[in-house]
């Protein structure tokens, strides 16, 4: 299983839905939570393959009527930690033991 990383991206209302979808697209999200300025999280979801296709409208309509509520959001993305690149020897260096 791959190491996540999580991170806060702290927002407006005004940019919460682009963010989002922008979010869902890049492929290696597997969580987004949704907090309001005093931390309480308002909205969370799972990120798959398959909310991309079937389920992206209701869940940006769902995100949509969060935006009404307040001003300032934060979002906190929970992502696949790319894989570390493999560990090649030089060839002209003995191997360490």
């Amino acid at each position: 299983m791959p190491n996540s990383v999580t991170e806060e991206i702290k927002i407006t209302a005004d940019g919460l839905i682009d963010t989002v979808r922008d979010l869902i697209h890049e492929g290696n999200v597997r969580h987004i939570a949704i907090k309001d300025s005093h931390g309480k999280t308002v909205i969370e979801f799972p990120v798959s393959i398959g909310l991309v296709g079937v389920l992206l409208a209701p869940t940006l309509a769902a995100v949509a009527a969060v935006a009404v509520f307040a001003a300032d959001y934060t979002i906190v993305v929970t992502r696949d930690e790319p894989a570390a690149p493999p560990v090649v020897n030089d060839p002209g260096t003995p191997p360490t033991a």
